[in-house]
């Protein structure tokens, strides 16, 4: 009997904690943000290319920026994704089982002769 009262109570008060919370009664819109400044307009050779290319049972996505192959994400038909990686730009590439890289030091290419 006092696990039935007990369930009531808790019952009444969730309703009642529901009913207080109200919204504010002066609620507006988000402003549209407003456009990127001159020049600082989005390049689409920046943007990463995406094929998808289906080779044997797996399924390869291959990223490009500007022509250059920089990562390939294998989808087997069982088992999780992998990531194949050149992260030195030499055309070596390297398996990632996930993209929890942990801290990693920058490389830029400061010139290539």
């Amino acid at each position: 009997m006092r696990k039935i009262l007990l369930a009531l109570l808790l019952t009444m008060a969730c309703a009642a904690n529901a009913q207080s919370a109200e919204k504010p009664p002066n609620l507006q819109p988000i402003p549209e943000p407003p456009p990127p400044p001159p020049g600082m307009a989005l390049d689409p050779a920046l943007e990463p290319e995406v094929t998808i290319v289906k080779r044997g049972i797996d399924t390869v996505e291959e990223y490009r920026i500007a022509g250059r192959l920089y990562m390939m994400k294998v989808i087997p038909p069982t088992g999780r994704p992998y990531y194949l990686i050149d992260n030195r730009g030499d055309g070596t590439f390297t398996r990632q089982d996930s993209f929890d890289f942990g801290l990693r030091v920058p490389m830029w290419v400061i010139k290539s002769f």
